[in-house]
This record gives structure tokens, C-alpha cells and sequence, in this order.
């Protein structure tokens, strides 16, 4: 089955190459390059970025640390609101957060509240009512597709208990190899299977999966055995936020009939035409970026650069997020989906 549709970094170029709608604009790839290589010597580009990017995980040397992982994980798709004006909100400790964080602090919230909401054995058979009170929001506006939610976050408690009962039992049967990890947890848990078909080709972007894989192996960096093998082989998470901060750098551009298409709030179907060549053109972008990165350092420096894709990602996505402001003009596609 593995061998019938392209990988993530395949499928990246192979929409990149065909797109009509979206284009990888290669002075874009140099810029960002440059940008980053003028961050080359700071921690934004390290996995020490990881802890700064989740500030609400639960201490990386805790047991509960990896299943937190795993069930923010599980659920991290599809925060965007119906409106701007009527953001879903939570507050925990004192601080407001809106988007993705609302989920971290929900699920934080709920361990302090003595909810077992990491304990695979509990999530595994919560009830729709019990997730709908963890993820309760401080306002009228409700954490978006609860239902779905509910079941994939079931469906994977599951998994975990037929193989071992926690995350770290499921995903160490694939050696500390990011490849293998990506492949197990897509072959295991269907709501991870983040697939398409482009111009008669079975691709895949394998987004939460890829996240997943990237969070484990923060943690474990920040445990000091962060020996995770193979995760060059990682691409960027091809979600909302980092294509329209490529789009704001340059690096990607869409045509004039996407433009309005998005700018009007055209809800675009998961596997549309678009959505996918948004989203492969991003995974390929980012492959460039990083390529350049590698030949900026390489020739200036004299050294081999270790920055991955993921990397990149982990710097982007804070960074659409503090510049929001300014990416306003841009548009940001939407797609109701348990992908992303």
C-alpha cells in the first residue's frame, strides 16, 4: 500500500511542477534563505525552539510529557473561526489564547482539574459531553468540530492500548527512525492518513503525523536523548498559517483568480484542486529553503548545516503568528478536515 502514492516530500514537487494556480517564485527560496541564515547562530533554529513553541506542555521529563503529545496531537486540525470577530477562547493562567493553543491549554487545564484526559485507558472511552467540557471555551464561540474531535481522539486511544497502552510503547516499535514513525502511525490510525489525489496520482502531506513525529522528538532533545534518526526526512506541516507567511515572504505566489477566490471566504473542499497545489507548493517551497540554507552555509561558512525542514517549520509557524498584522491582506484558505 505504502508503495502506490508519493511520499511528502515527493508529492511536494510533483504538485509544485504541475501547479496552476500556485508558484514556488524562486527569489522568494533565496530570501528566506538569507533570512535564516542571518539566524544561524541563535536558538530560533534549534530544538530548544520546541519548548519555546509549546509552552504549555507538561515538563518534558514527565511521564505524562509524551501522551499530552499525543492527544493535542490527535486533535490539532481546524481551529479558524466562522468569523474573525468570534474566536473560540481559553483562558489559563491568567493568559488568553486563541487558535491551536486554545486546545494546549485546554487539555493542560483539564490534567490540573484531575481529568485523565492523558491516560489512554480514559481517553479512549470518554464520552462526546465529557470532551466538550475539556474543551469548553471561555466564550459563546465553541471549539469547532467537537464530534470529530471526539473520534479520532478515541479511535487513537485505541491504538495505543493494543499496542502497549501509552504512546511510547506504540511508537517505539518503529526504532528511533522518523521515516518508519511517520509510516507506522499512518498505517495504524486513519484520522492521520492525510492524502489526495493530484492530476491521477495518490499523494500524501501526512501533516499531523509529521507533527507528531517532530514533537516526540523535541521532547526527547529536551530530555538530553534526543537520538531521533532520519528526521531530515521530515517536510514542513502544510497547514493554514505557514503558506500565508510564504506568500508574505515571497516564496510562494497564488494567481489572482485564487486570490479572490480566498479573499471572497471560498470554503475550499479538502482534496480540491487548490487546497492541494497550496499545500504541495508549501511542502516544496520549504525543501528549496532549506536547500539554499544548506549552500549559503556550506559556501560562506565552510560547514554542513543541520537545519531540517521541520526546523524551518517550527520557526514559520511562530513567526505568521507575530506577524499577523502585517499578512492581513493575505488570505488564509479554509478547509474543514481532520488534516490539519
Amino acid at each position: 500500500m505504502m508503495e502506490t502514492r508519493l511520499l511528502p516530500r515527493e508529492s511536494g514537487q510533483f504538485v509544485a511542477e504541475r501547479s496552476r494556480d500556485v508558484f514556488v517564485e524562486d527569489e522568494g527560496v533565496q530570501k528566506v534563505a538569507e533570512m535564516l541564515y542571518s539566524l544561524r547562530h541563535g536558538d530560533d533554529l534549534t530544538a530548544s525552539g520546541w519548548k519555546k513553541a509549546n509552552p504549555l506542555a507538561p515538563a518534558p521529563t514527565s511521564d505524562q510529557a509524551l501522551n499530552w503529545v499525543f492527544v493535542v496531537d490527535t486533535m490539532n486540525f481546524c481551529f479558524w473561526p466562522e468569523s474573525e470577530a468570534q474566536q473560540c477562547e481559553v483562558t489559563y493562567k491568567g493568559t488568553t489564547y486563541t487558535g491551536y493553543m486554545t486546545l494546549c491549554a485546554a487539555v493542560t487545564r483539564a490534567m490540573e482539574e484531575g481529568i485523565p484526559i492523558t491516560d489512554p485507558k480514559y481517553f479512549s472511552q470518554m464520552s462526546v459531553e465529557e470532551l466538550g467540557r475539556v474543551l469548553r471555551s471561555d466564550n459563546e464561540t465553541p471549539m469547532p468540530m467537537l464530534q470529530e474531535r471526539h473520534q479520532v481522539l478515541t479511535e487513537g486511544g485505541h491504538v495505543l492500548l493494543q499496542h502497549g497502552g501509552s504512546f511510547w510503547s506504540f511508537i517505539s516499535q518503529a526504532g528511533n527512525d522518523a521515516q518508519k514513525m511517520v509510516e507506522l502511525i499512518v498505517e495504524k490510525i486513519p484520522s492521520y492518513r492525510d492524502e489526495a489525489t493530484y492530476e491521477g496520482k495518490r499523494i500524501s502531506f501526512y501533516k499531523r503525523a509529521q507533527i507528531l513525529v517532530a514533537d516526540f522528538w523535541g521532547i526527547m532533545e529536551a530530555r538530553g536523548q534526543g537520538d531521533v534518526s532520519n528526521m531530515d526526512w521530515l517536510t514542513m506541516f502544510a497547514d493554514y498559517r505557514v503558506p500565508q507567511a510564504l506568500v508574505y515572504l515571497g516564496a510562494l505566489r497564488y494567481s489572482e483568480t485564487l486570490m479572490e477566490a480566498l479573499k471572497k471566504g471560498e470554503l475550499l473542499s479538502s482534496g480540491d484542486r487548490r487546497e492541494v497545489e497550496i499545500r504541495g507548493c508549501s511542502v516544496w517551497s520549504v525543501e528549496l529553503i532549506k536547500q539554499r540554507l544548506h549552500k549559503l552555509v556550506q559556501e560562506r561558512d565552510g560547514e554542513p548545516c543541520s537545519v531540517t525542514s521541520a526546523i524551518i517549520d517550527f520557526y514559520l509557524w511562530p513567526y505568521a503568528k507575530q506577524h499577523h498584522k502585517e499578512m492581513a491582506h493575505i488570505p488564509i484558505h479554509h478547509t474543514r478536515c481532520v488534516y490539519y
